[in-house]
């Protein structure tokens, strides 16, 4: 299993905190975001007497509000689509069992979300990258591409929309190009959505579950974490037509028996959040997102992708190995005893050397401190002895 590119430098930072250095952390995309009070509401008030067991697939009642959330946005489908998981990651790590076996290819393009990776290797599969580029903001790569890297074992093209670690959103051309090399080759077309309501720029989200004719061949991973701030309630699902795939994802789901029931209680109550909500965060990140890639600007020799949903954006640097510089950062570094994380961006690709000088930035702090966190690596990349 590879290491997590998110979480392999946290002891060096645990080290640096220790020293009494403050670390601004834009390494994991946890959110600051206040979660909505009517999700913590419903644990903190219920009348539970006995923490049972949750139906392996979710509740009925779950699931049907669930399907009512996606009609709003164009998803049409029912309670018996969708299986409830403990995260969006276990919801791909039954997806990838349940359409695969031992040796199977499927096609990700790269940079990628690093747990495609493990999860991949999880299940013997081989990852078979197809590579984009920073020089358009990681924009999806020529479809004939795609087609050059089908054999007999691709059994799936996998994509996240918007990107993590891009933050790039497909336009509905570029995934109806990706509609019909699947249908084409008869793969399934797998989109991790959790960040389905960040966009910016007057763009819009299309799902691939709303392209006419994929219904046997679209597979939407989703999570609450993202959405409603909730990383930790640990809730996600897949949702599918396709009858055969829920029927083979519900055994996985059977085996871990259920998802944890606070939690769903918590997601459940979450889907009443008000619209109000949403528009006050996207508000918030969008400003974050462009002071971010405005300071970003003002680092000579530093590249950065202008992102349209999400809230992370990739950087490449003028040093050789971001890894290192990273670590360096939390070991050596500090100004006015303080220093910055990152998430050095060569764990997001499978490519041997690929993304060697690049980093990914989460904006999920609040906006005085994206500023100090530029200055900070600023003032490293000026002191780093590369």
């Amino acid at each position: 299993m590879p290491e997590s590119p998110i979480r392999k430098l946290v002891p060096y930072a645990e080290e640096a905190k220790k020293r009494g250095v403050k670390v601004f952390h834009l390494n994991i995309g946890q959110p600051d975001i206040a979660t909505p009070k009517v999700a913590l509401d419903a644990v903190k008030n219920n009348d539970i007497s006995v923490l049972s067991y949750a139906r392996s697939e979710g509740s009925e009642e779950y699931r049907k509000k669930l399907s009512a959330y996606y009609r709003k946005n164009d998803i049409d489908v029912t309670e018996k689509d969708i299986i409830i998981t403990t995260g969006g990651s276990e919801a791909l790590l039954f997806t990838l069992g349940s359409i695969t076996d031992f040796g199977d290819e499927i096609i990700i393009p790269e940079p990628f979300y690093a747990n495609y990776n493990g999860f991949s290797v999880a299940n013997g599969i081989k990852v078979v990258p197809i590579v984009s580029s920073i020089d358009n903001d990681f924009a999806l790569p020529p479809i004939e591409n795609f087609e050059a890297l089908i054999t007999e074992k691709t059994k799936a093209i996998l994509i996240c929309n918007p990107g993590n670690p891009t933050g790039y959103l497909y336009s509905k051309s570029e995934l109806i190009k990706l509609k019909e090399l699947a249908l084409k080759h008869n793969l399934f077309l797998i989109a991790d959505e959790v960040y389905r309501e960040f966009v910016y720029d007057g763009v819009k989200h299309h799902s691939i579950m709303s392209l006419d004719g994929l219904e046997e061949n679209a597979i939407v991973i989703d999570s609450v974490s993202k959405r409603y701030s909730m990383c930790g309630a640990r809730i996600g699902c897949i949702v599918s037509k396709n009858k055969a795939l829920i029927g083979t994802a519900l055994k996985y789901a059977q085996a871990r028996l259920s998802s944890p029931s606070y939690a769903l209680l918590a997601s459940e109550a979450a889907l009443e959040t008000p619209q109000s909500y949403f528009d006050k965060v996207i508000e918030e990140y969008d400003e974050r997102r462009q002071l971010l890639i405005s300071e970003l600007e003002k680092i000579d020799n530093l590249k950065v992708s202008k992102p349209k949903g999400a809230f992370y954006c990739m950087a490449e640097l003028p040093v050789k190995d971001a890894d290192k510089f990273a670590q360096w950062m939390l070991e050596k570094f500090s100004d006015k005893g303080e220093t910055v994380m990152v998430a050095p961006a060569s764990g997001f690709y499978s490519t041997e050397g690929s993304g060697k000088n690049q980093i990914r930035i989460a904006y999920v702090l609040n906006k005085e401190s994206l500023i100090r966190s530029v200055e900070l690596l600023k003032l490293a990349l000026e002191q780093y002895p590369d």
